[in-house]
């Protein structure tokens, strides 16, 4: 049965540009099990990090937006599509990147490429066409017609990314895209996804659980947390919020200048490694209440230096409350 036409998007938010991904009121179970409670956000579009600590419904989300499951209750649109309702239009409009290796044995980069392209409804000339321009573009232009069982892991990466926008999609999911690669494939690879959004005007959405990747392309985050929504926004004001942050490293017995930080309101954390903490404060406190502490309990400080949020400061912070 043909599945019937979605209906035109809907214009949200103050009007000036549709909503790329809307989730309202989302629930979604395995059985009895609760994979997504209620998860609610939106974005207008660019690049959206998604986070989460395994198991906290990342992979149950993006399912959930390529069609693949039913909510419980709530709704989940892309490009102003219900992805429950219209999945095969959803899946037209989008490019998908898995985490898992789904390539077919046999076929050559370009045979592969092309081969995805004919599945979202191109015909073989301009799928063939298009596989060469996008495996010049993702470099692999003197690997194309290898198989695709002999690429190594960053070309196995590179050819499933050529094969999400082989079709121009207007939206892609990105699982993991720098799974298995070196730092030199892994930047490369986060360049290219940069030169996507910045460039080629294409928005996305990466999931990946190397908080690194997501600041470097990122704009807007969501993270995740026992299926609910703990943070969502821009990542700019975000990390911009209420604390400072200073790195110092002191000559002494640490427990008492920790326990005197925390007692005063500020978060500590403590790099073994490093030998240094990062302390985190109310702005109006200054770099004074740790000299403070540090004379209190006895301590000498080495070391202070102004710093600036991480996403993986967010990340722990959000995650642990």
């Amino acid at each position: 049965m043909e599945e019937p036409k979605p209906p035109l998007f809907r214009i949200m938010g103050d009007g000036s540009k549709k909503m790329i991904i809307e989730v309202e009121n989302l629930t979604i179970k395995y059985g009895e099990l609760a994979a997504l409670k209620g998860v609610s956000f939106a974005t207008k579009g660019g690049a959206v990090g998604l986070l989460g600590p395994n198991g906290a419904g990342k992979s149950t989300l993006i399912k959930t937006l390529l069609g693949f499951l039913t909510p419980v209750s709530g709704s989940a649109a892309v490009l102003g599509i219900d992805s429950s309702r219209f999945p095969l239009e959803v899946r037209r409009r989008i490019g998908y990147l898995p985490e898992e290796d789904a390539l077919i044995p046999g076929f050559t980069g370009v045979g592969f490429v092309a081969y995805a392209g004919e599945l979202a409804g191109m015909d073989y000339r301009d799928a063939i066409e298009r596989a060469h321009e996008i495996l010049y573009f993702v470099g692999l232009k003197e690997a194309r017609y290898r198989r695709v069982e002999t690429y190594s892991s960053g070309m196995r990466q590179r050819v499933k990314l050529a094969q999400a926008l082989v079709h121009d999609p207007e939206l892609l999911l990105l699982d993991e895209p720098t799974i298995g690669m070196d730092p030199k494939g892994r930047k490369e690879m986060l360049d290219l996804i940069k030169d996507i959004v910045e460039k080629k005007g294409i928005n996305v959405l990466l999931s990946s659980h190397i908080l690194h990747d997501v600041e470097y392309v990122c704009s807007e985050v969501v993270v995740l947390n026992r299926g609910e929504v703990v943070v969502s926004g821009d990542l700019k004001e975000l990390l911009g919020r209420e604390e400072e942050v200073y790195e110092v490293r002191i000559r002494g017995e640490r427990d008492g200048f920790t326990s005197l930080l925390k007692k005063r309101g500020a978060r500590v954390y403590f790099d073994d490694e490093e030998g240094l903490f990062r302390i985190f404060m109310k702005k109006e406190w200054g770099s004074a209440s740790i000299f403070e502490a540090a004379r209190d309990s006895g301590v000498e400080v080495r070391h202070l230096l102004a710093s600036k949020r991480t996403l993986e400061d967010l990340f722990v912070k959000v995650v642990e409350e």
